[in-house]
């Protein structure tokens, strides 16, 4: 049961920092976020650290999980229209519905591990189905230093998400289309 509640009050302190950014995030607020008595989230994670801590390792964990459930359903693109349909796939679900609000908190939390090196080594990328898939087309292609192009070219699409998040609005597909072809070029 435990372990249960403690990925219910995880969750909910995604929500909670994804709605009312850093500030907001208060053992209080995710009590309420996850409808728990006041007083559960600092039973479990007694100081903000270690909610931030938890928060982070679930949002790595369910990130991760994505991650490998894209690549191992995919195989190895065959062409670039492939990896950019690929790609582009994943920016639009890293911007919409549940994957918009971990993507607010991953930012978030992004910020914040410049100040906290144990939130920034639980966030360090890790290998992945993904980026696996990526490299591998990579090679396919002839690319020199493919590993330095591989971590370019997410680096490009992170950096694509994080644009179209802080930048409000709408974005049409064939919009994310473009630009990830354009990264990927």
């Amino acid at each position: 049961m435990s372990t249960d509640r403690r990925t219910v009050l995880a969750d909910a302190a995604i929500s909670v920092l994804a709605e009312a950014g850093m500030r907001g995030l208060t053992h209080r607020a995710v009590d309420r976020a996850a409808d728990m008595p006041p007083g559960t989230t600092s039973a479990y994670h007694r100081t903000r650290q270690a909610l931030l801590t938890a928060l982070v390792r679930r949002l790595v964990a369910l990130d991760q999980a994505e991650l490998q459930g894209v690549g191992t359903q995919t195989p190895v693109p065959e062409n670039a229209d492939e990896l950019v349909a690929g790609i582009t796939a994943l920016v639009e679900q890293r911007l919409n519905g549940d994957g918009r609000r971990r993507s607010l908190a991953r930012y978030a939390c992004a910020v914040e591990s410049v100040h906290h090196s144990e939130l920034r080594e639980i966030l360090v990328p890790r290998e992945n189905a993904a980026r696996e898939a990526v490299r591998s087309f990579l090679t396919a292609q002839g690319v020199a230093d493919v590993e330095a192009r591989t971590v370019t070219l997410l680096a490009c699409v992170d950096g694509l998400v994080f644009d179209r998040l802080v930048g409000g609005g709408s974005v049409s597909g064939e919009e994310i289309r473009g630009l990830v072809a354009a990264a990927l070029r």
